[in-house]
């Protein structure tokens, strides 16, 4: 009689080993090994049915398709029929049981180790291996999806506070046909779009917005940021446009010049019947404002300048309105009266007439096509000798009185300089909202599109939203929290500016450069993560994230260099602390000392170091001293360092050099731990229990990635030990996982254009 496993039963105890080897069609040289061993060292087996089993596990012999689905059909069976099955012995002895196998006793006591030991070599989890054979599958994965915990309009009305009129205006505006997200690809053809998109939002009074009364403005800068940081919702090349038009061309008249400026400019600015440009970075000194070249050269005889590009490589480049638009410009130059340098100052000079026609004495280049922003026509300017009036100085800060002679109401050059760039703070504070707000759309777009798309999951089950997946919500959850950490960061800095003092103003100008550099860092990423996490879709133009990511790409680099603008900050921090030191008698320094001591041995002793407790971790106390540590520990290790560096014979420009990696060090804890403040103050006046909730969670997530983030530097300190840093990752993961249900509610809470979104976000619904 053939020899079968429906003629020898028995042998039916090793289908699911043979099936689990072959369902990939390929039986490895270890599994081979593995399945002989175990065939030829059964003693309860005949010669004969060895043979047979050995030829199963034959690789040059694979059983027919036909086979492969018999003893699947004979797994599954005996697994509806007994759901206790919990291992591959079990499985195999029921199955040759039901086809009247007849073990004895002792056959089984034999045969059960065997084929455990079996079991353990191929690596089967057991009860895995079951599950994949069940008709239906409910696993803590599968299951996990988007819940409403909290009431989204009354989150969004929290975020946007006392601007909610003003920004559901421009909502509603950009949600029009007119503004129809259509862009061309023809480079001046998209310019030309994004003009007349300027010039519908003028003609509704939001260019002139920040402007006086008098001017036809409303007199308010907070509305002008917020203006600027709504329409990033739509296209950036729109915000840039209309940043440099109205922002930096029209506020460097309101901040640099005076009364007879105002009266001239600003109503034809704020209309945009006036276009302008805003010329201070030349090629050969970007951020260098001190050391532009361009020159104004003071003529008494006639009381006029003459502005003159002395190089080639002193044209101002890389101007907005510039290439097409423009027709006067505020440039920087150096004053020169009588061959004396009095520094930089600002003069309005003409470079086109109303009919476009570039005037005598100017040079314009067209900048050409850039990685981002097209619609906006940056420019190079030179000028060769080109007289303007006296008028047309900017002499808030600066003049020449009728002897021919300097007159400033600042006394230092420097000061002077400082004062006057001060003024153009705004810039670095509309900034960072407008990347906030490229970094939110691409979150909606990534979270939204998580939850939809669904890709692999259990045997035998619905395939799972790819937001399920740990991995995927460890990619964008910590995101996510970040943007509602610098939504009240940034809300902070706002505030700031806009009830300064004169005595607060540098420590202002210092948040201002290093939030416009943590923020559009942040955004970067974001959208990195997010165009990543959306696969082959997000790499679609209509998909926008391209789009973002390539427009918010130069972010990082103008209003000023990130690596630049976070020095700046760090050299304020480090003034500040020798200010503190400088002010200090013997008693505040022995006090200082006895109280950072203090501080190490309650924070460095092993039960804090080794603390791993849930509350603790997620205590704001905790996240509070390990932030304000870091950052006093890396600024008081800086000024050591650099008076070493110094008392070692070093001259001061090299020690700076050397500093300057600590230096963003310096910044980056000052700016991690502002944040974090403003996150619990948030806290602390959100009396709704849902939203509470939720946005804690989100502010537990911020401070511990933070933690994780830089867990090197604590353990290093001595800080945190192992277990503590092993202990925050798992609560990053958990929280990510826990925020998850809310992701979507939170994006939603953004409260984005349908309009501004993406195709990608609704797909399945338009597939059903």
């Amino acid at each position: 009689m053939d020899i079968n496993f429906n003629t020898r039963p028995k042998l039916n105890i090793f289908i699911p080993v043979l099936y689990l080897a072959w369902q990939d069609d390929r039986l490895t040289p270890k599994e081979y090994t593995i399945l002989n061993n175990s065939i030829e060292h059964a003693a309860w087996l005949a010669d004969d049915e060895k043979n047979f089993l050995k030829d199963k596990a034959d690789s040059s012999m694979p059983p027919s398709r036909f086979e492969l689905l018999e003893w699947k059909e004979k797994i599954s069976t005996a697994l509806q029929q007994n759901k206790s099955i919990n291992n591959i012995a079990g499985l195999g002895l029921w199955i040759a049981e039901t086809l009247q196998a007849g073990f004895t006793k002792s056959e089984t006591e034999i045969i059960t180790p065997a084929l455990l030991e079996l079991e353990n070599k191929f690596g089967i989890i057991g009860a895995e291996y079951m599950a994949s054979f069940r008709e239906k599958r409910d696993t803590v994965t599968n299951a996990y999806k988007t819940l409403q915990r909290f009431d989204v309009k009354q989150l969004a009305a929290l975020l946007d506070g006392s601007q909610a009129g003003i920004i559901n205006n421009i909502k509603n505006i950009i949600s029009t046909p007119e503004f129809t997200l259509d862009i061309p690809t023809n480079t001046l053809e998209y310019r030309e779009k994004v003009l007349q998109w300027c010039k519908l939002l003028a003609e509704k009074g939001y260019g002139s917005y920040a402007y006086p009364v008098a001017q036809g403005g409303k007199n308010d800068i907070e509305g002008y940021f917020t203006i600027m940081e709504t329409l990033s919702y739509h296209d950036l090349s729109l915000v840039i446009k209309f940043g440099v038009q109205f922002g930096l061309w029209g506020m460097s008249i309101l901040s640099l010049g005076t009364e007879k400026h105002y009266k001239k400019y600003l109503k034809d600015v704020g209309t945009l019947d006036l276009p302008g440009c805003f010329a201070m970075t030349e090629t050969h000194h970007g951020s260098n404002v001190k050391g532009i070249e361009t020159t104004a050269t003071y003529n008494h005889a006639d009381r006029t300048f003459i502005i003159n590009t002395p190089e080639r490589y002193a044209r101002k480049e890389y101007i907005g309105n510039a290439a097409n638009h423009g027709e006067m410009a505020t440039v920087f130059a150096k004053l020169i009266i009588d061959g004396k340098d009095y520094g930089v100052n600002t003069f309005i000079v003409p470079i086109r007439n109303k009919n476009k026609e570039t005037l005598q004495g100017i040079t314009l280049e067209d900048c050409g096509h850039k990685m981002g922003l097209n619609g906006v026509d940056n420019g190079i300017i030179y000028f060769d000798n080109v007289i303007v009036p006296y008028d047309n100085m900017l002499d808030r800060f600066a003049s020449i009185n009728k002897e021919g002679k300097f007159e400033s109401p600042i006394p230092s050059d420097n000061r002077r300089f400082f004062t006057m760039l001060g003024t153009l703070v705004g810039g670095r504070i509309g900034i960072p909202r407008s990347a906030l707000a490229a970094a939110k759309t691409g979150l909606s777009i990534a979270i939204k599109y998580g939850d939809q798309r669904q890709q692999f999951g259990p045997e035998g089950a619905p395939e799972v939203p790819i937001l399920n997946y740990r991995m995927h919500q460890r990619r964008l959850m910590p995101y996510l929290a970040n943007a509602y950490a610098l939504q009240f960061g940034l809300q902070y800095l706002t505030q700031r500016f806009l009830h300064r003092t004169e005595d607060d103003m540098q420590e202002i100008e210092a948040l201002a450069a290093g939030m416009k550099a943590y923020s559009t860092w942040n955004t970067r990423d974001t959208l990195q993560e997010c165009r990543e996490a959306c696969g082959g879709k997000g790499y679609f133009t209509e998909n926008r994230i391209g789009a973002l990511k390539n427009d918010t790409e130069i972010y990082t680099t103008f209003e000023g260099d990130n690596t630049v603008l976070m020095q700046l900050v760090a050299k304020n921090r480090l003034g500040k602390f020798r200010k503190q030191f400088g002010e200090m008698n013997f008693s505040t320094i022995f006090s200082y000392v006895v109280d950072t001591a203090k501080t190490s041995i309650t924070e460095k002793n092993p039960f804090t170091t080794r603390n791993t407790d849930e509350a603790h971790l997620k205590d704001p106390n905790f996240h509070h001293q390990a932030f304000e540590y870091r950052e006093k520990e890396i600024v008081s290790s800086a000024a050591r360092r650099f008076k070493r560096l110094v008392d070692e014979g070093l001259d001061t420009f090299d020690a700076a050099n050397i500093m300057h990696p600590h230096m963003l060090n310096i910044a980056g804890a000052y700016l991690d731990r502002v944040i974090l403040e403003q996150f619990q103050k948030q806290l602390e006046v959100t009396k709704n229990k849902e939203l509470h909730t939720v946005l804690e969670k989100l502010y537990q997530l911020f401070a511990l990635h933070k933690l994780e983030e830089n867990k090197a530097w604590y353990l290093e300190q001595g800080y945190i030990e192992g277990v503590k840093s092993k202990a925050i990752r798992k609560m990053v993961s958990q929280l990510c996982w826990e925020i998850r249900q809310d992701a979507v509610p939170l994006v939603e809470a953004f409260n984005i254009p349908d309009s501004c979104l993406a195709p990608i976000i609704t797909y399945r619904a338009a597939e059903a």
